[in-house]
């Protein structure tokens, strides 16, 4: 079910009217994942297909059209699908062989297949294998490797993908300097990973703090999260970021004008 804007089909419902309420999307079924990107929305099926639905100029669909859809369509040539991400234009999948399919806008390389052209349907990640999580940012792509390696594609004006430069990349990167990561967030600039010992290290754009290391200067390669310890899981906003830690608690850093942080003001956080 789903709620909220709806102008280009984003909720499901058959229809492109905003919902205050959530609202059942139309003949879907046995959905075991969901993700929305800026205005589209997929659900990877127990069956391992995908389908998805919404705003569909570039692609992001991947019905092989470019025509936008209020009830969901099947993801055109993609099984064995676990986990999917979406960004602004652009969705993947994580497939139970490791490998990584990427469909909708790529004019940054965030498809990872090597070229800079938009794709209606899936098409293969370069030379990724043993990927166990994947996340979406604006215009970039990143993986955790079974390794615990992160590597990261597409948009990479802000140090985004973690390579050390600001050189968008059509093929995965690897990220600098960093190992045992277990999972992976992605927001409009910046990215994140969440480590084995419950520490979280980000790079990327900082201008409002949401890196959380007591900066605001962009970086290229990961810089660790100050004072956190104990996360169990991670999530990226635009420009804020926060961490699930392992007694309940909340802790979030980065822009905070409309209270995004949750600590009962609108001042922003570096830590």
């Amino acid at each position: 079910r789903c709620w909220g804007y709806n102008g280009y089909g984003q909720l499901g419902d058959g229809t492109t009217t905003n919902r205050t309420t959530p609202v059942t999307v139309s003949g879907l079924s046995n959905a075991v994942a969901i993700a929305g990107g800026l205005y589209h929305t997929c659900a990877v099926l127990s069956d391992g297909t995908a389908r998805c639905w919404g705003y569909n100029y570039y692609g992001q669909l991947g019905d092989g059209t470019i025509v936008d859809k209020s009830t969901p369509v099947t993801v055109l040539g993609l099984s064995n699908a676990g986990a999917i991400a979406t960004g602004f234009y652009h969705t993947c999948a994580l497939l139970s062989d490791g490998t990584v399919r990427c469909w909708g806008r790529n004019d940054y390389g965030q498809l990872g297949d090597g070229t800079t052209t938009m794709r209606t349907t899936p098409v293969t990640v370069s030379g990724l294998t043993n990927a166990v999580a994947i996340a979406a940012g604006e215009h970039h792509t990143c993986a955790v490797l079974i390794d615990g390696t992160v590597r990261c594609w597409g948009h990479n004006g802000y140090g985004q993908l973690g390579d050390g430069t600001t050189t968008n990349r059509t093929t995965p990167v690897t990220v600098s300097g960093l190992s045992n990561a277990v999972a992976i967030a992605a927001g409009d600039y910046h990215t994140c990973a969440l480590l084995i010992d419950g520490t979280a290290r980000c790079w990327g754009y900082n201008y409002y703090g949401q890196l959380g290391d007591g900066t605001i200067v962009d970086k290229s390669t990961p810089v660790t999260v100050l004072g956190l310890s104990n996360a169990g899981a991670i999530a990226t906003g635009f420009y804020h970021t926060c961490a699930l830690l392992s007694d309940g608690t909340v802790r979030c850093w980065g822009r905070n004008d409309y209270g995004q942080l949750g600590d009962g003001t609108t001042t922003m956080r570096t830590t």
